[in-house]
């Protein structure tokens, strides 16, 4: 919902620039109705079947985000106790909830037991003797299902491939029928489902497909030993055009899905579970960031902004592409530059963007696009630098729905030992 008018650049009906100058930069602007298009599209395509989208939240975890997902009826998967509050916070339902991760605590399986999760994606064997052992001190039974481990490539960045062999997450496939018969022995476990996830950014729906069927021949090989599914979750990662990708529309891409389910299942009554994320928010998002100098060194251009990889990490992370355009066209600017747009951050690997052609001069502000998912969530404050603010646009009314860090936020939860500030000793002569 971002688009050009009058030669600058809009979030619905509300000017970027405006929101600049209103609320500072580096800021994040979310389009709201973006969101809400984006998960009704998976909506409609699993209308009439028994199926739960569960927004992946590590991708945005600001708390409008998860309220106007839950009110469209979203359910969550989240990976830690600080988003399970999160979610309820925003008046998400626990019961649509599934608890991911490969290192629950105690304390954290405790506290998703005591408001009624849906599920926990169980990821090791160790995990499934914690999760008993918790149940049952707490004197409840604990809904799981296993995340099983189809080794099948994503063909994604290796840092968010997840469904191989040599990836952390999951049980080894080969083994997933033993560990569902050694849950079965753990009086205070119930079991529930069976879950899968390849990896992000996926772009084609082959091997979404693949690891589908894999999941439904242990679907049906546990059945021929007594154990009964009641949900199979297939994950999420279906991807978003960053630099001309073209992954499968939301609703082809279920169409397909769906038409394999019904050959493979034939009518069971069995509940489908996704846990989309970044399909939902990428691209509803972009971050605001202001040109503070322009330098030449040699024959290289930079572009040197006031946001950097603490702001956004992607680009140094995973060396990921984010369109760079100016909000507003400057008639003033006759010619356009090559340049790497980068950070004031003290680390070479400070860049947002590379080889860029922009034109722009010191003042212009940049939008970088598609920072919906994974750009807040994983800002820091490396070098003491505060955290953004966050903008969530509807039609024509813009809420600040985070603001901006101070500071004092940062020294706030610093404790120093008042020995310390007492005056130095004497240095020995």
């Amino acid at each position: 919902m971002f688009h050009t008018q009058n030669n600058a650049l809009f979030c619905e009906g509300v000017s970027l620039e405006a929101l600049a100058q209103e609320h500072g930069t580096p800021l994040y602007v979310y389009s709201q109705t973006a969101i809400e298009q984006a998960y009704l599209e998976f909506h409609q395509a699993g209308q009439g079947r028994k199926v739960l989208f569960c927004f992946g939240m590590k991708a945005n975890s600001n708390l409008s985000v998860l309220a106007c997902l839950q009110k469209l009826g979203a359910g969550f998967d989240l990976v830690s106790v600080g988003e399970l509050e999160r979610v309820l916070r925003a008046g998400g339902d626990p019961s649509k909830i599934v608890f991911s991760g490969v290192g629950k605590s105690a304390t954290e399986i405790e506290r998703a037991l005591d408001v009624g999760i849906k599920c926990f994606n169980v990821e090791s064997e160790a995990e499934l003797d914690r999760i008993q052992a918790v149940a049952q001190r707490l004197k409840t039974v604990a809904p799981i299902s296993l995340r099983v481990n189809p080794n099948v490539d994503a063909g994604t960045h290796p840092y968010i491939s997840t469904g191989l062999k040599e990836n952390k997450f999951g049980i080894e496939y080969e083994r997933a029928v033993a560990v569902y018969q050694y849950a079965q022995t753990l009086p205070n476990l119930s079991i529930q489902g069976i879950d899968c996830h390849i990896g992000s950014q996926i772009t084609e729906i082959a091997p979404f497909i693949a690891a589908m069927h894999k999941v439904v021949d242990l679907f049906d090989a546990l059945a021929t030993h007594g154990i009964h599914l009641h949900h199979i979750d297939l994950g999420g990662g279906l991807g978003i055009d960053y630099n001309g990708e073209v992954p499968p529309a939301r609703g082809a891409f279920m169409a397909a899905v769906f038409a394999a389910l019904d050959i493979r299942l034939g009518g069971k009554d069995v509940e489908i579970v996704f846990e989309f994320g970044r399909s939902l928010v990428g691209n509803a998002g972009v971050l605001l960031t202001r040109v503070e100098y322009l330098k030449r060194n040699g024959e290289k251009n930079f572009a040197v902004v006031d946001a950097a990889m603490n702001d956004l990490l992607r680009p140094t992370l995973y060396q990921a592409f984010h369109r760079i355009e100016a909000v507003t066209a400057d008639p003033s600017i006759e010619q356009a530059a090559v340049y790497d747009v980068v950070g004031p951050v003290c680390e070479s690997g400070d860049w947002l963007g590379k080889q860029r052609t922009l034109k722009i001069k010191e003042g212009s502000l940049l939008a970088i696009r598609s920072a919906g998912a994974y750009g807040m969530g994983m800002s820091s404050n490396y070098n003491t630098r505060n955290r953004a603010a966050e903008v969530l646009v509807s039609g024509t009314q813009a809420s600040l729905v985070r603001r901006r860090e101070t500071i004092e936020d940062q020294l706030a939860l610093e404790v120093t030992p008042k020995r310390l500030f007492a005056a130095s000793p004497k240095t020995p002569a």
